[in-house]
C-alpha cells in the first residue's frame, strides 16, 4: 500500500505537477488513512470500502478534526482511488458518495479598519527588520496575498512603477494584483536596504543572511507586529481576511474580490458577505434608535 502511495506522490509531483505544500498536505491525509488500515488489518488499497472509511471519518470527527479538514482528506482519497482506477490497481472508490460530518461554519477573523491602520500607521525605524517587516505588513494587507505567494515572491514579479504584483497561487495559477502607494512605498524603502544582505537568490524578502524568508519566519514576524501594536494575536491569513473583508464592505463587488484572492469557486469568497451583515448588523444595533429594547420592557 505505501508503494502504490509513494507512486500515487510522485504522479502527482511530475505528472499533475502540484505544489510543494498541496503535495504536502495530500500525504498528510492519505497517511492518516494509511496509518487507518494498518491498525485494522487492512493489507490492500482494494480491501478499504465505503464502511471501513465512514468509520475512519466517524473517528476522526469524534477526535475533534474538522468537517473542512474531514473534506479535504476524503477528496484526497477520491484522488488517490482515481489514480489506483486508472492504473489498473482498483477497481472501486471507497470515498465515492461519502460527505463529511456537517460543521458549523466559521467566520474568518478580521481587523476593523482602525485596528488595520493602527497596526500600519506606527512609527517604523529606518533599519533592516522593521522595513522589511512593514513592506510585509503592507504587502499582505494591500493586495491580499496568500503566505505562500508571499514567501515564493521574486524580484522580477513586482512592478511597483505601474503599483502591480504577478504572484503565483494555488493550481500554479497566477494573478496580477494591484499594489496599493502606501505598499508601494514600504517595499521601495525595504528594496534599498535589501542589497545589505547579499542575498542567494531573487527573493524579494530576505533575512539578514540573505536567505528567502520562510513561512515560519513571517508568521512569527507578523505575530509579533500584532502583539506590539495591538496587543492581540495575528497571522498573515487574517491579514488577507481583512482585505477581503473591507474591500467587499467598500465595493458590493463578490466578483472582483473573488478575482483579486484567486478563489476558484465564488463560494469560497461568499463566507465574506456574512463578514459583511455581520458588520452591518453591529451599526445597525448601536445606532439605530428601535433596534433594541430597553432592560425593562421585558
Amino acid at each position: 500500500m505505501e508503494r502504490q502511495l509513494d507512486a500515487y506522490c510522485t504522479h502527482l509531483r511530475s505528472e499533475r505537477q502540484v505544489s510543494p505544500h498541496t503535495l504536502e498536505a495530500y500525504r498528510r491525509d492519505l497517511n492518516k488513512v494509511l496509518a487507518f488500515c494498518s491498525k485494522e488489518s487492512i493489507a490492500t488499497w482494494t480491501a478499504l470500502d465505503i464502511q471501513r472509511l465512514r468509520q475512519l471519518v466517524s473517528r476522526l470527527h469524534q477526535q475533534g478534526q474538522s468537517s473542512r479538514s474531514i473534506a479535504r482528506l476524503l477528496s484526497a482519497v477520491r484522488g488517490l482511488y482515481h489514480y489506483l482506477n486508472r492504473e489498473g490497481l482498483c477497481d472501486h472508490d471507497p470515498a465515492n458518495g461519502l460527505a463529511p460530518p456537517k460543521g458549523e461554519r466559521r467566520l474568518p477573523k478580521t481587523l476593523d479598519t482602525d485596528r488595520a491602520l493602527q497596526l500600519l500607521e506606527g512609527a517604523v525605524e529606518e533599519d533592516f527588520l522593521a522595513l522589511r517587516d512593514q513592506a510585509i505588513l503592507e504587502l499582505f494587507y494591500s493586495s491580499g496575498l496568500r503566505l505562500s505567494e508571499l514567501t515564493g515572491l521574486n524580484l522580477d514579479q513586482l512592478d511597483l512603477a505601474d503599483g502591480l504584483v504577478e504572484v503565483l497561487g494555488k493550481g500554479s495559477k497566477t494573478r496580477v494584483l494591484p499594489v496599493g502607494k502606501k505598499a508601494r512605498e514600504a517595499l521601495q524603502a525595504w528594496l534599498a536596504l535589501r542589497a545589505l544582505a547579499n542575498p542567494e537568490d531573487d527573493a524579494v524578502f530576505v533575512s539578514q543572511r540573505g536567505r528567502r524568508l520562510g513561512p515560519r519566519a513571517i508568521q512569527l514576524r507578523v505575530k509579533a507586529a500584532g502583539e506590539r501594536e495591538l496587543g492581540q494575536n495575528l497571522h498573515p491569513h487574517m491579514l488577507r481576511h481583512s482585505f477581503a473583508s473591507h474591500l467587499l464592505e467598500s465595493s458590493q463587488d463578490l466578483r472582483a474580490v473573488q478575482e483579486l484572492l484567486g478563489h476558484a469557486d465564488i463560494k469560497t469568497t461568499q463566507i465574506y458577505t456574512h463578514l459583511d451583515f455581520q458588520h452591518l448588523a453591529t451599526v445597525y444595533d448601536s445606532a439605530h434608535p428601535r433596534a433594541k429594547r430597553s432592560k425593562g420592557s421585558e
